[in-house]
């Protein structure tokens, strides 16, 4: 009976149980249903499970985001932690558990040309990219006087000149996230965040690359504020990702106020809160989150 119909004096018959055939469409049509829309991040350096990128990319797509990620094996072959097999795989497996559409980009970013590249597979995969979040690094110790012409190119090469073009590529592209449409300037949802470290001594190549970067970073702070983008700089402090021995380790731990070293969801929670809406007002600064240890 539908609303308005008189009651029938005829006798009540059972209505035939609907077919699989007739149910189908209502099924299909709910399970169609396009889902809200997820901003899409770009997070470069996530090659090993157990990094800061990783860890920022797990944090991003358990807050709503969808994540395209980068990752270069024969720069983990070379160091001594070595290659992790398989790693890519696997984060994008818990990033798609997590709710997460992904994808893994393999790029040498020496190469001037991969920025590019990156950006083009990760729009066509995913969509426009809404935070760009750079914590891929060459680093390999080497002070003042044993550090190579071809040592100190190759870090310039991926800490500051890659990372100027991922940015500028970035610009170039960004035309609003989700929240994007008639706004009050300032109150975009583009994000730029990048990881820096103020080591020098005995790294020299890698600390001074990654004093560009910052200066790099900074500086799209105030050239694209029309496009309501956010940049800032993260200094994790000293996270212990494979790379300490144990007398480093607890020379640091000594050393931090807190007791402890560093993870990479320390550095993933400020990542995800500057990638925020609430945190549109952070712009332009270089932030510490090394649990108070001594610059």
């Amino acid at each position: 009976m539908t609303i308005g119909e008189r009651p029938s004096t005829a006798p009540e018959r059972a209505a035939p149980a609907p077919t699989p055939e007739r149910a189908a469409p209502e099924q299909a049509s709910e399970e169609a249903a396009p889902r809200p829309a997820r901003p899409v991040a770009l997070i470069t350096g996530v090659g090993r499970s157990i990094g800061i990128g990783a860890g920022i990319a797990r944090q991003l797509a358990a807050s709503g985001w969808d994540v395209a990620f980068t990752y270069w094996t024969p720069y983990d072959r070379r160091m001594e932690w070595g290659a992790e097999d398989g790693a890519a795989a696997s984060i994008a497996r818990e990033l798609e558990n997590a709710g997460a559409r992904t994808t893994a980009i393999e790029a040498d970013l020496t190469g001037p040309d991969a920025p590019v590249r990156i950006f083009d597979e990760a729009e066509q995969r995913l969509g426009p990219v809404t935070a760009l979040v750079l914590s891929h690094a060459e680093s390999v110790d080497s002070g003042l006087l044993d550090t190579t012409v071809a040592a100190f190119d190759r870090h310039f090469a991926v800490n500051a000149r890659a990372s100027w073009l991922l940015i500028r590529e970035y610009g170039l592209r960004f035309r609003g996230g989700p929240e994007s449409g008639p706004r009050e300037p300032g109150a975009g949802a583009g994000r730029i965040v990048a990881l820096t470290s103020d080591h020098t001594v005995g790294n020299l190549p890698y600390g001074a690359s990654k004093g560009a970067l910052d200066r790099i970073t900074l500086a799209a702070a105030h050239e694209r504020p029309h496009l309501g983008v956010t940049a800032n700089v993260v200094n994790p402090g000293p996270v212990d990702t494979g790379w300490m021995n144990d007398d480093l380790r607890e020379a640091i731990t000594r050393g931090t106020p807190l007791g402890r070293l560093g993870t990479p969801q320390d550095t993933a929670h400020l990542v995800d809160f500057l990638c925020s809406p609430q945190g549109q007002w952070v712009n332009g600064q270089l932030l510490k989150s090394n649990g108070g240890a001594a610059p």
